[in-house]
Order: C-alpha cells, then sequence, then structure tokens
C-alpha cells in the first residue's frame, strides 16, 4: 500500500534528522527494549503470549516497534507489528503515528496508525490508537494500566484492553462495532528493576459479529486464563 510505504519514510527522516552527535549536546541518543512473556493456563493447549516495545531516540522524539501476538499448541493465532515515530507534545503524552502489520490471522492486513500514549493525572497509563485500513476501515484501540504498590517490589497491576472496527473483515474473524475486550490483574515481584516475574489471571471476551463469526467457527467467545510470566526491560 503506497501510503503505508510513505508513512514509514516519514518516520525515518523525522528520526534521522534529530542530531546523532551525543558528545556535543545534552540530549543523547538513547534505546530502550521493555515487554512481557507469558503463559496463559487454560482448558486445552496452553497459549503463549507476548508483549514487546523497543525504541530508539532522544527524550521528546523517539523512533518505536512494537510487537505482540499469541502461539497456541506452536501455531501462531495472532501477531501483529507496529512501526512509530513518537513525539511528545506536553510533559505526559506523546503522539505516535506509522504503520502496522497484521500477520494472524490471515489474510494479512495492513493498517496506518495514530496514538495517544500517557499518564492521566489519576496515574493511570492510557494508549489510544486509530488503525486506517483498505477502503476506509477504521479500528479503534483503548488500553489502559494501573499500578499499585504494595511496597517497592511488590505491585499490583490491572489493566483492559477494547478493540472496535467499523466494519465487518469476515476473513479474518473481526466484526464491526465493538469486537472484543481483554482484562487481566497481575501481581509482580522486581527482583530488580529489570526483571520481574508475575502471576495473575486474564479474562477475554467477543461480542457482535466478531463473537457471530467464532461461534461459526466452533470457537469459545469467551475466557479465563491464569498467567505466569516475566517483565523486564534493558
Amino acid at each position: 500500500m503506497k501510503y503505508l510505504n510513505i508513512i514509514t519514510a516519514s518516520c525515518l527522516v523525522a528520526l534521522m534528522s534529530q542530531p546523532f552527535a551525543s558528545g556535543m549536546n545534552d540530549d543523547p541518543i538513547l534505546t530502550k527494549v521493555m515487554g512481557e512473556v507469558e503463559l496463559r493456563s487454560t482448558q486445552g493447549a496452553n497459549p503463549k503470549a507476548w508483549n514487546i516495545d523497543a525504541w530508539i531516540g532522544q527524550d521528546l522524539n523517539k523512533f518505536w516497534l512494537k510487537t505482540s501476538g499469541e502461539q497456541v499448541a506452536g501455531k501462531t493465532e495472532s501477531s501483529e507489528l507496529q512501526l512509530l515515530y513518537s513525539t511528545a507534545v506536553s510533559p505526559f503524552w506523546d503522539i505516535q503515528f506509522g504503520v502496522k502489520k497484521d500477520f494472524q490471522p490471515t489474510p494479512q492486513r495492513h493498517w496506518g496508525v495514530v496514538t495517544a500514549k500517557g499518564l492521566t493525572p489519576h496515574l493511570f497509563e492510557v494508549e489510544a490508537s486509530l488503525f486506517v485500513g483498505k477502503s476506509g476501515k477504521l479500528g479503534v484501540r483503548l488500553g489502559a494500566e494501573y499500578e499499585y504498590m504494595f511496597s517497592q517490589r511488590l505491585i499490583l497491576s490491572p489493566e483492559v484492553e477494547i478493540n472496535a472496527f467499523s466494519k465487518d473483515d469476515e476473513p479474518t474473524g473481526t466484526g464491526k462495532g465493538l469486537s472484543s475486550i481483554e482484562a487481566g490483574l497481575r501481581l509482580r515481584y522486581e527482583v530488580t528493576r529489570e526483571f520481574a516475574p508475575y502471576i495473575g489471571i486474564n479474562w477475554e471476551r467477543k461480542y457482535g459479529n466478531t463473537a457471530d463469526f467464532s461461534l461459526a467457527e466452533h470457537e469459545d467467545i469467551k475466557d479465563t486464563q491464569l498467567v505466569t510470566g516475566v517483565r523486564f526491560w534493558f
């Protein structure tokens, strides 16, 4: 898709236009990788899930790579990759724009992306994304997470993600309107700031036409899973 190539090129140009001489200014180029990898216990084969972000850039402008997905019995059920350019618009909020590719479920789909990512006054971490696809199809994703600290090392994190679409896409099993809600509660222990194993529970539910497509394929439309995993960054 031509417009996706244009957006990708714009992201790279914007990042490369920033000064790279770290010894000549007070805003050096930095990098960070952070994410979660977990095993979910449920009926049948236990899914493995990942959610990993990486960025390179300066204090106000960064280039992001985001990947997430789920694998069941050695088969990848869902997988996506985002390439984004991010710029700060206030002390606690960034605007990101770029491209997203859904590798699974097939057929693959390509999207333009605009995301607002930041921290609310009540300390909720929020990420709201608008996806623009082929033939005017739109998708919306809203995610929120909160951290309750029992101590400096023991932290409870409730989180929720909501997905909705403007049009049916039966080949990929997604329907218009509210598509799915996923909510979780995870308790982690930070052995170090960079390494934190956790346990928790995860709940998923499909709605509307998305649920109808799943029922037609004799798939469950809701599931509750116990999870064990690790959160990391470096």
